[in-house]
């Protein structure tokens, strides 16, 4: 029997019973979470509506300093948070597992592996203040233009287009290798020295890959409604079989040409 064999079996162990679990513990606890806000007399905080306008997010806007800006900001990321978690952490699952693996052995597994995961929501938290701000300019204008707020359905019908036409881009099938190939992702940026910034590096590197592959479908959030949790499931299913599962890159061309058929079949029937 090899020197090796019982490290090698007590870390497989290890992460069959401790890790895997911890993991999908984490992504159920964020789905019920956001099932139980969604039902809540708070479940509004979840949409992009005015959250200044009345109930406990009115009061504390009056309290806090500039807290018209600072709290819907922290409303919003706190609800992006979850929703990412619940949505993109499912799809990472391999990258998390070849990380595992590869520091299996370090002494500051646990935390290199918590970096990992905060470099790599730090990226889609950046992604959703941004999508959130651009949104925040489309009501306001809106607000301010009747004539296009009497159109106001050409955003959500534009923005399926575009999520449509994503599908069949270079940069997403470039982004998408990335994020299928993990193993080769994490030997090719893992350096070994300097090991919490290079694990938190790391996590926000695919980070970035990731939401070059998906940032299109994740804005269909804002069109279908970010506390719809059916569409949220069924756009965090789409994202994992594309990355995790062998023919998932045959699934971007028929979603693309589904997405485009749906925003002509919107144009119609406002027409």
């Amino acid at each position: 029997m090899s020197p090796m064999a019982g490290p090698t079996s007590a870390h497989a162990s290890r992460h069959v019973h401790v890790f895997m679990p911890v993991l999908v513990a984490l992504i159920a606890l964020a789905w019920v979470v956001l099932w139980a806000w969604a039902r809540s007399p708070y479940g509004r905080y979840l949409e992009h509506g005015d959250w200044t306008a009345s109930g406990p997010a009115a009061f504390l806007c009056r309290v806090v300093p500039a807290g018209y800006v600072v709290v819907p900001v922290v409303l919003y990321a706190v609800a992006w948070i979850l929703m990412t978690a619940a949505m993109m952490l499912p799809t990472t699952l391999p990258l998390f597992n070849a990380f595992d693996r590869l520091t299996a052995s370090r002494p500051d597994h646990w935390y290199l592996l918590m970096l990992l995961g905060l470099g790599y929501m730090t990226v889609w938290a950046a992604f959703g203040l941004l999508a959130h701000a651009l949104h925040s300019a489309l009501l306001s204008l809106l607000a301010s233009v009747p004539t296009l707020a009497w159109h106001g359905w050409l955003i959500g019908v534009a923005v399926i287009a575009v999520a449509g036409a994503f599908q069949f881009s270079k940069l997403k099938y470039r982004c998408l290798e990335k994020c299928r190939t993990p193993l080769s992702f994490v030997i090719e940026h893992w350096r070994g020295h300097a090991q919490a910034r290079n694990a938190f590096a790391l996590g926000a590197q695919h980070g970035l890959f990731c939401v070059g592959c998906c940032w299109a479908l994740m804005l269909l959030m804002f069109a279908l409604g970010t506390g719809s949790l059916g569409w949220m499931l069924l756009l965090a299913a789409v994202m994992a079989i594309e990355k995790n599962v062998r023919w998932g890159k045959r699934l971007s061309t028929p979603l693309g040409v589904a997405l485009l058929s749906w925003a002509v079949v919107l144009v119609v029937t406002h027409a």
